[in-house]
């Protein structure tokens, strides 16, 4: 299929999974995975509807932001980042939702104030234990909230995850649940605070988003539905 019949039908499966659990539709919001993905693709899933675009890689990133490929749309960082290389993102996306500890929380809140600006963050949450991801555990995310809630150049506005690779439906509803739960305890702590406002839970990918919908997700991350299996570094 085309780019533009990929989205109209991940568009559509995201319709049918909020009706199929009492939300509305327009509470979900498609963001594009964009990862080594050229400029014209992006611009042609802007064109098709995509309103936000999610970054892997800082150097891709600049390459587009460079490109002005991005037009018409937010732009998203999703992606590990390095504290040396919080000065490339920092003011330059509408919001980093990878912020994996405390020492990038600071080091983005430092980069923020040397700009004179205030930068939305999601807090990951590896929600899961897996060593090989990177994230706050869930005993320590209400610390890490409370530590972004007092840096004024940071505004925190919700939490992303990414659970273990499904192997089917379902099977990662227990992970989309308990950050659920996360997101609403915080949000509790935090009581009505016109800065910092939990708004997006940014969880499920293009095998589970169902699954993340019915649990409570504001946001899916979709990268292969949309754009087909990812070429290899090097070959676009």
């Amino acid at each position: 299929m085309s780019l533009e019949q990929n989205i109209a039908a991940v568009q559509a499966r995201i319709r049918q999974a909020a009706l199929a659990c009492g939300r509305d539709p327009r509470e979900i919001t498609l963001e594009a995975a964009t990862k080594v993905q050229t400029s014209d693709t992006i611009r042609a899933a802007i064109a098709a509807g995509i309103t936000v675009c999610g970054e892997n890689r800082v150097q891709e990133l600049t390459a587009h932001l460079a490109d002005n490929a991005y037009a018409g749309a937010a732009v998203h960082f999703i992606g590990h980042l390095q504290t040396n290389k919080v000065r490339q993102v920092v003011g330059r996306v509408d919001l980093i939702e990878s912020v994996d500890s405390a020492r990038l929380l600071e080091a983005i809140h430092a980069q923020a104030q040397k700009l004179g600006v205030v930068q939305d963050i999601l807090l990951e949450v590896n929600i899961a234990g897996e060593a090989n991801k990177s994230g706050f555990s869930p005993q320590e995310l209400p610390q890490a909230a409370r530590q972004a809630a007092g840096l004024p150049h940071v505004r925190l506005r919700g939490l992303m995850c990414i659970p273990p690779v499904a192997a089917k439906a379902g099977d990662n509803l227990e992970f989309f649940a308990k950050t659920r739960q996360l997101f609403v305890d915080i949000s509790r702590e935090m009581g009505d605070n016109g800065h910092n406002k939990l708004e997006c839970l940014s969880m499920g990918m293009s095998g589970d988003l169902e699954d993340a919908i019915a649990m409570g997700a504001t946001q899916v991350r979709v990268g292969t539905a949309l754009f087909g299996p990812r070429p290899p570094m090097g070959t676009r």
